[in-house]
């Protein structure tokens, strides 16, 4: 069996379409239709099933997908091996929550990539969680455990969240010095029917009802406090972006949440992206802590 065509098969098992998977590997679709029908033919059965939703793995193709990840993780172990001990190379893509891929991974990324200039990484900031299994990353940042799948957790680190809103607003407002004064405030925050994560849940440490300004992003959300339209729970390590924005009530409200580095189970051997994972979670503690000290 040809690991090429083991490694379309995946491409297309993660993608669920012919397009979707030429785009990832740099081939026409036509070609990768070609190759899974030799590979198919090859192997006697057919290996996926073409429907509305695109291309879903049949009984046999769901058999195949272990030993063909397997396969996979062997390979890039084998890569690892006889590229040695020097800097990083090739590609690492990223998924992290807005507020983490804003903030903290750009310049935590930023010098990874000067310390290994061969290597290019790809962060993809998305308000939800990631699937693994479908390769959407290499490795994804999240705020709480997953329990589920084939799957290594790494916690990270903590970090912080306060009340905050601009000098702006606080100078055309009636002063804050107690939860009660919170009361008829235009609070910003996470669209309650999308919240992806019950750690992103804030509402109930406010007592606020309704959310008259929300977004799914936290960038928006930020924004809309920088620009003084009302009070938000924000990620400390935020503030130093925006002069004029200021904590509320730090003795009465605070939140503490964590950051875990999620990896699929077969990644663990993989050295690059073990070296990798190592440099990220350094990184992103000294940038939480450098940040948040400032505020």
């Amino acid at each position: 069996m040809d690991w090429d065509d083991l490694r379309i098969f995946l491409a297309v098992a993660r993608t669920e379409s012919l397009s979707g998977a030429g785009r990832r590997l740099k081939v026409d679709p036509a070609t990768v239709g070609r190759r899974i029908q030799r590979l198919e033919e090859a192997m006697g059965a057919r290996l996926f099933a073409k429907g509305p939703q695109g291309y879903t793995l049949t009984e046999e193709g769901g058999r195949l997908l272990s030993p063909a990840e397997r396969a996979e993780a062997a390979m890039e172990a084998a890569t690892d091996a006889l590229s040695g001990p020097e800097g990083l190379s090739g590609q690492i893509r990223v998924g992290a929550p807005d507020g983490c891929a804003n903030y903290l991974l750009p310049q935590v990324i930023a010098q990874i990539c000067d310390d290994n200039p061969g290597l290019e990484v790809q962060i993809v900031a998305l308000p939800r969680v990631f699937n693994l299994s479908k390769r959407e990353a290499d490795m994804a940042i999240s705020v709480s455990a997953p329990t589920a799948g084939r799957l290594s957790v790494q916690k990270l680190t903590d970090y912080r969240l306060h009340l905050a809103a601009s000098a702006d607003y606080l100078a055309r407002t009636a002063p804050i010095r107690t939860r009660d004064d919170l009361k008829g405030r235009r609070v910003i925050g996470y669209i309650p029917d999308m919240i992806f994560d019950k750690e992103l849940d804030y509402l109930a440490e406010i007592g606020a009802e309704a959310v008259p300004l929300a977004s799914n992003s936290v960038s928006v959300q930020f924004n809309w406090v920088r620009a003084g339209a009302g009070i938000a729970i924000v990620h400390d390590f935020a503030i130093p972006s925006a002069s004029g924005v200021v904590k509320l009530l730090t003795d009465q409200i605070s939140l503490t949440r964590s950051f875990y580095l999620i990896r699929h189970l077969d990644d663990r051997r993989s050295d690059r992206l073990n070296r990798f994972a190592e440099a990220l979670g350094q990184g992103l503690r000294r940038e939480v802590a450098r940040l948040e000290s400032l505020t």
